[in-house]
């Protein structure tokens, strides 16, 4: 397997997820400090390995449905970003 490869798709399924997460919670990440955009992204990161390994599985069976694949993985990673997001926005009193 080839590494180099991974970690460039790996970046590009990060940054997809970011995109969404900020498109979705616009309000939030503005009143966001950075211990709460650090806690989305570490909840991001947690659930990484599970969306990867999931995408790769995807493409090896069905190699016809890798970018929706992909494009499934970052929708996961940015729902993990966003409740964490959310969740600590409606314990400080943050407005959605």
């Amino acid at each position: 397997m080839n590494l180099e490869n991974l970690d460039s798709l790996g970046s590009k399924i990060a940054y997809a997820a970011m995109t969404i997460m900020v498109r979705t919670c616009r309000i939030e990440v503005a009143a966001a400090s950075n211990a709460d955009v650090e806690a989305a992204l570490a909840s991001m990161r947690a659930r990484a390995r599970v969306a990867v390994d999931q995408l790769l599985d995807d493409a090896q069976g069905a190699p016809w449905i890798a970018e929706t694949a992909a494009q499934a993985a970052a929708f996961e990673l940015a729902e993990a970003g966003i409740a964490t997001l959310r969740e600590r926005c409606a314990i400080a009193g943050t407005a959605r």
